[in-house]
């Protein structure tokens, strides 16, 4: 599934210069190819009504124009007289030649013209409308003004009359008005807080040409209030209070001026910055997509990574909420979390692979997680995974493959208890597979160039043969390796820490940069420590603390108890 990628920040609504939109459609993007009757991810409903002999599909996306959505478009094969009919379209309130047609158009065959025509009789009549012909076989924008007609039952029919390939995208209807004196600006968003609830968003319009009509103003939700613009020649628009995620449409009317503003709701929500250390439980309602979520953003467009109802079971895990599943082709989600530069990261969850039948090719490598910066960049640390027989292996990479493989081999519908880390000092990247001891990595790989930061954390749906159907429960991140159920040294490695339930000082059997952490995942304590030197914890309250470090270039971990 193509994946249209977005930045994440907030995004503005566009509009055409005096120009007000009538009629718009993107074509949605189809989860596979389907047949124009059958396909229900129009942009539009009734009374707009889209039937032909075409089918909406993924490949070959609109791009290389201004507005390409890239998503899905209308396929019309190279069997004769394959049509795509849109009707319904009402622009009886405007004249025909204030009336501009566009659609983004594709064609394999530069010598074959695809059949435009229109009809305002409920497709009785068809009238064709002209327009130049592609000179390339790329996608290219038509735009056709004047020759529309004004109806309140307004049809067009895109017909392909040879044995070409054709496609279309993007069809828009707009209005412009020659005589209008106000001209709005693009409009931007902000987002008025940032936090795990509900925040809204702030809509800014800036416009010249007010105090020449009577102007009103109007939103599909939130309040109106800046400049006026039947009063000031040029201010702002300020629309206040709008629910993030919700898009926005603004109408401005007065003298000749008719403006539609479509604003689209900032990309990502306004949703906030994870503070380390993080605890996801999915605790949310099975069913709903995970990049909806607050602490989630989506990175591009196709199917949800969805929650799903129960957890995975693994020891040292008492489990709550529910967890995510995901397979195939789709919509990647992120994590952003507090930036990190020093030190190091580590992002640990329960997994299991339940069904490995779509991947059709063995060894086939894909990757699935993904330690990021905020920005959402893919090049950092990534997690793969891939097919070996009836079992899956994973591997570990800073760059556009897995450099180093693991040589464990996991059956379907087990768990298995997963960390992948970085550590800024060493320039290393490591993937720890479940509760071994001494708790020292399976792959190490160290990139070629140090990670300057990661923020951010993402799944990631690659394509439909590579991407195995995948459960995910428990995902915890922070600054140091925590080890699952920890009662006795006897459960970890006994040339680091030695005492688990210790008073004032702790011992170690090698030199160790450390650092001791409380249970809220606060640094309490830090030192280099000589071997057989005695960590001195007397400052610290009686209580339950973490204490990792490097030992030998190798994280460990200890819980101890001092009382």
């Amino acid at each position: 599934m193509k994946k249209i990628f977005t930045l994440l920040f907030a995004m503005v609504g566009l509009i055409c210069l005096h120009a007000q939109t009538v009629y718009s459609e993107n074509m949605g993007t189809p989860a596979s190819t389907t047949v124009i009757t059958a396909y229900t991810g129009w942009q539009n409903s009734a009374p707009i009504v889209y039937t032909g002999s075409g089918d909406v599909r993924t490949s070959l996306a609109s791009t290389g124009y201004t507005g390409a959505s890239g998503g899905g478009n209308v396929f019309l094969t190279s069997t004769v007289d394959k049509n795509f009919i849109i009707s319904g379209i009402n622009t009886a309130a405007y004249a025909s030649a204030g009336l501009t047609l566009s659609f983004g158009y594709l064609t394999n065959s530069t010598s074959t013209q695809l059949v435009l025509e229109q009809s305002i009789n409920g497709g009785t009549t068809w009238t064709p409308i002209t327009f130049t012909n592609n000179t390339n076989t790329s996608w290219n924008l038509v735009s056709i003004t004047g020759a529309l007609a004004s109806s309140s039952n307004l049809s067009l029919r895109f017909t392909q009359p040879a044995t070409a390939q054709m496609r279309i995208d993007d069809v828009k209807i707009v209005n412009v008005s020659t005589t209008c004196a106000l001209t709005p600006a693009t409009a931007t968003t902000i987002c008025d807080a940032s936090t795990l609830g509900l925040d809204t968003y702030t809509i800014t319009i800036p416009y010249t040409g007010g105090g020449t009509a009577t102007y009103t103003v109007s939103a599909t939700s939130g309040t109106v209030g800046g400049n006026n613009p039947s009063t000031v020649a040029a201010g702002n628009i300020v629309i206040t209070g709008t629910v993030e995620g919700t898009d926005n449409t603004i109408t401005i009317t007065g003298g000749t001026c008719s403006y539609s503003i479509v604003v689209n709701a900032p990309t990502n929500g306004c949703k906030p910055i994870n503070a380390l250390p993080v605890a996801e439980h999915f605790n949310y309602t099975p069913g709903q997509a995970l990049q909806a979520q607050q602490m989630w953003t989506p990175l591009n467009s196709g199917d949800n990574i969805t929650v799903a109802a129960g957890n995975l079971s693994y020891p040292g895990i008492t489990p709550s909420g529910n967890s995510v599943t995901f397979d195939g082709a789709g919509m990647d989600a992120f994590l952003p979390f507090t930036d990190t530069t020093s030190g190091a990261v580590y992002a640990s969850f329960a997994f299991s692979v339940t069904d490995l039948t779509n991947v059709t090719t063995d060894l086939a490598s894909t990757y699935f997680a993904v330690l990021t910066d905020q920005t959402g960049s893919f090049t950092s640390a990534r997690l793969y995974i891939r097919k070996s027989g009836t079992q899956y292996q994973f591997g570990l990479g800073a760059g556009t493959s897995a450099d180093t493989w693991s040589t464990n081999l996991y059956n379907i519908n087990t768990v298995q208890y997963l960390r992948i880390g970085y550590d800024f000092a060493t320039n290393k990247i490591a993937l720890f597979e479940n509760q071994v001891t001494p708790l020292t990595p399976s792959i190490v790989v160290t990139p070629a160039a140090p990670i300057t930061a990661i923020g951010g954390f993402a799944l990631r749906q690659d394509a439909a043969a590579t991407t195995p159907f995948i459960q995910l429960d428990e995902l915890a991140i922070s600054n140091n390796v925590i080890v699952l159920g920890v009662s006795d040294i006897s459960n970890f490695n006994s040339n680091f820490v030695r005492n688990t339930l210790v008073k004032d000082e702790i011992s170690f059997g090698s030199k160790s940069d450390v650092k001791v952490y409380n249970m809220n995942g606060q640094v309490v304590k830090s030192a280099s420590v000589s071997p057989n030197k005695n960590l001195n914890l007397s400052e610290l309250q009686n209580g339950m603390y973490i204490v990792t470090g490097m030992v030998n270039g190798t994280p460990v971990s200890q819980k101890i108890l001092k009382k």
